[in-house]
């Protein structure tokens, strides 16, 4: 499972020069997928999941009857009541309204940037965690449909605060029925948790610095906000841990592929020369046979 608990290895962007020759790696682009057809790809998921959500309005009674019980089951489990989260929240005027300023304006811009980074900086890990967010998004939306579900600020047994409505800013409409821009009846899973657990994930894989986790103070700080805002009950968060860990189960990190290393040309060998042979001098003939030959 390196591939989704370990941090991975970098990828190759820098150039390494080899003993012995020019070699240079070349940054892994081949893994970045074209820009215009992503844009269209996360806008259209985006659209198709927006208007997704509003084929689950108007199940108001079924999703107040899975709200009592869901509420029933927490109780049964012994979880902590949402409302001491609330209550720490609602000692300050400050910090619930920052809570709510968290709720309404993180979610979505915080998963951008995160996404943009990776697709500059890590494509290959870009590549699986949209993946990862598609299909955690798809099954969310299916169990929306399926499990219509009102959030506790509307639950009259969890006796909670709509913090965001007394309090603002609210990025919903104070009736659910008029409400166009929103499904308030899609509480489980909660989205907001599962995006922002999956960010801290991809940023500690992707990632090799001491610090990475400290990343996952992000999803750590959404739980308390989409509980203590009264979105979202605690159950809500633990099924989108729970399809999220399916999602990175079956969709694996692509492998990288090797740097491509480009050497340099070797200096073409010098021709051979074939020495040219040295004359051997003819003999000199022997003084004594000279002499003996002109007394003849």
């Amino acid at each position: 499972m390196e591939s989704r608990t370990e941090p991975a290895e970098r990828e190759p962007d820098i150039k390494v020069r080899e003993p012995g020759a020019t070699a240079v790696r070349k940054p892994d682009t081949s893994a970045r997928p074209p820009l215009v057809r992503e844009l269209l790809l996360v806008v259209g998921l985006f659209l198709v999941y927006k208007f997704g959500r509003q084929l689950a309005n108007g199940h108001t009674g079924e999703a107040f009857r899975n709200a009592h019980r869901v509420w029933d089951a927490e109780r049964t489990l012994r979880l902590p009541g949402e409302g001491a989260v609330q209550d720490a929240l609602l000692s300050s005027d400050t910090l619930i309204h920052v809570a709510n300023t968290y709720y309404a304006t993180v979610h979505f811009p915080a998963t951008l940037l995160f996404l943009v980074w990776l697709y500059l900086r890590r494509p290959r890990h870009y590549v699986w965690t949209r993946r990862v967010l598609a299909a955690l998004t798809a099954a969310a939306l299916v169990l929306h449909l399926g499990f219509p579900l009102a959030p506790p600020r509307m639950l009259d047994a969890a006796h909670l605060v709509d913090t965001a409505q007394v309090y603002g800013p609210s990025v919903y409409a104070a009736k659910p029925a008029t409400d166009t821009m929103a499904n308030q009846f899609a509480a489980m899973p909660s989205l907001h948790f599962g995006w922002a657990l999956m960010l801290a994930v991809g940023m500690i894989v992707a990632t090799s610095t001491r610090w990475r986790w400290l990343w996952l103070l992000h999803p750590l700080l959404t739980l308390l906000v989409v509980v203590g805002t009264a979105n979202h009950y605690w159950l809500d968060a633990a099924v989108a841990t729970a399809l999220l860990g399916i999602a990175l189960a079956v969709i694996r990190l692509p492998r990288a592929s090797r740097p491509t290393v480009v050497r340099g040309s070797a200096p073409a060998p010098l021709p051979m020369l074939t020495p040219t042979p040295t004359p051997t001098p003819a003999p000199t003939p022997a003084p004594e046979l000279i002499t003996s030959g002109a007394r003849r």
